[in-house]
Order: structure tokens, then sequence, then C-alpha cells
């Protein structure tokens, strides 16, 4: 017998519920969050940009987070450097059809990126080769390189200046926790360049 689709629902919720808390009481993840605010303030302020990647749902993220920054999240203030890589898709095609998938951002990476931009990778499993080769690229690059992955992904730290942990191994729950976290670091820059407006 299958479940009614409200005892479903009622399920994700519960789940999604329980994630969120041991996101909010998971002290490194939170600290984490704050290293990489502090991070991308430091790269806008100086004039640099935040890059973002993703794949599937965490291309839907990398360009929700951009979106924020490049626009605003709450307040009305100048717009700031944000670009996901995820949405130019001329780009994205002529790159997959002569290098391969695996390259589709970190082609990108090398022409847009400079020293002192930041390169935020984000991917559930840690595991996405291109996710991995953009970091690679930012590192030769000389760009900050932060991630964002959940339980299983912790090897892709090795390419990270600052890794956040969603703690959880549930793909769609990982994906909730990222945005969530996104939306309170989007807070954080914003209010923090706010202060150094006039």
């Amino acid at each position: 017998m299958t479940s009614a689709p409200d005892d479903l629902i009622a399920s994700h919720l519960a789940h999604s519920r329980a994630a969120m808390e041991r996101a909010a009481d998971d002290a490194a993840m939170l600290a984490s969050a704050g290293r990489i605010a502090a991070t991308i303030v430091a790269a806008l302020s100086a004039g640099r940009k935040l890059l973002i990647v993703g794949n599937g749902g965490s291309a839907a993220d990398a360009q929700h987070i951009a979106a924020e920054i490049v626009g605003r999240y709450r307040q009305e203030r100048p717009a700031y450097a944000a670009i996901a890589l995820t949405t130019d898709t001329s780009a994205l095609t002529a790159i997959g059809n002569d290098y391969g998938f695996d390259h589709v951002f970190a082609r990108q990476v090398e022409g847009l990126g400079v020293s002192g931009d930041v390169l935020l990778a984000i991917s559930t499993s840690g595991r996405s080769p291109s996710i991995l080769n953009a970091l690679r690229k930012a590192r030769e690059r000389g760009l900050m390189t932060v991630g964002f992955t959940g339980t299983k992904g912790l090897a892709m730290g090795e390419l990270c200046d600052e890794l956040l942990v969603a703690p959880s191994d549930d793909t769609p729950l990982i994906q909730q926790i990222h945005l969530a976290t996104a939306h309170g670091i989007c807070e954080t820059v914003e209010a923090a360049l706010m202060q150094g407006e006039p």
C-alpha cells in the first residue's frame, strides 16, 4: 500500500525541519559560514568578484546566490559583482562540445577569474569532476576557493580554502541547507558592505 501524498509531504517537511535544526546547532558549519561571508566581503570590498558554480539543483542555487548579490537581499544598496557560471548556454555548450563537460566551469574560471576573486563551488557529493576542475583552475589563478557540500564530500576540502559541510548525506536536504545558509551569508555580506557605504 502506498503512502498518501500528504503523508509524503509531511514526512519530507519533518525531515527538513530536523536537518535545519542540525544545521542551526552545528557550530563548525556556522563558523565556516561566517568565514565564507568574511572572505566574500573582503573580495567585494576590494573590487573583486564572486564566481559561483554548481550542477543541477546546485546550478539553480548558484544563480539564486548571484542574483541576491548583484540585485539585493534585503536592503537598497549598490550592486556587487557576482556571476553564476551556470547560465551562459553558448559557453556551456561550446566548452562542453570542444573540451568535455568536465571543463565547462574551469574554462570560464580561466577566462573570467583573476587573483583576489572568490570561487564558490557547490557540490552535494563533493565529487563532481566539473566542480573539482573549476576549483583546481581557481587555485592556479590565485582565487580564493570556497566549497559547499554534504557529509560525504569532505575530500573536496583539499581544494578549498574554506569548506561548508551541511550535516546531511541526503541530496535534497543538503540543497535546502545550502540555500538557507547562503541566504544567511548574503544577509551578512550585505550588512557588512553597507556599513562601509557613505
